[in-house]
Order: structure tokens, then sequence, then C-alpha cells
């Protein structure tokens, strides 16, 4: 999208909160709303999802991993199996210990 005011492109972002935000760069990592997962935005998990139908209504972009985590979202274990390890025995601890 351009700005109207300054004739720049513009990107939409979601931030730590999950709210989306106008950003002059664009995003690093592409998730998805109903899945609460991000990834690479070249995942050929992704990228088969968005051939096959209306994934793109529910794409979302993000700046960088942190902010991803902060909204919510957790790694894809396609694109990102190292994170997504990570993020699977985090979760298994919390869970152990609640």
């Amino acid at each position: 999208m351009t700005d109207p005011t300054s004739g720049q492109r513009t990107y939409t972002l979601r931030g730590p909160d999950n709210e989306p935000y106008r950003s002059s760069s664009p995003g690093t990592l592409g998730g998805h709303r109903g899945g609460k997962l991000y990834g690479r935005l070249d995942c050929p998990s992704a990228l088969r999802a968005m051939g096959r139908g209306p994934y793109m209504r529910y794409r979302v972009f993000f700046a960088d991993e942190g902010t991803a985590i902060a909204a919510g979202y957790r790694p894809c274990s396609v694109c990102l199996p190292t994170e997504y390890q990570r993020w699977k025995t985090t979760r298994k601890k919390r869970r152990s210990t609640s």
C-alpha cells in the first residue's frame, strides 16, 4: 500500500499486542491468524496453503521473531524446525510445572 501523504510504500505489520500498524519496512516473517503460527516468508508449507485457497485472508506479518512471540504466535515446524523444537520443549516444561 502507498501512503497518500508521503507517497511511500507502507506495509501492515502486527505488533506485540497483535494489533496491526503501518510500517515503512516490510515484515521479515509471515504468519497465520487462525493457526497462530509464524514462519519465513518463503515457507514451503505456507506457499502450498496460499495456492490452495483462502489462506491470504488470514495472513499477517511481523517485523521480527520477538514480536511474533509476544503477539502469541508459535514458530512453524516446517520452515523453523529449531525454533519450533525450542517452543515445544518450553511448552512441555511449563505444563509439567503447572
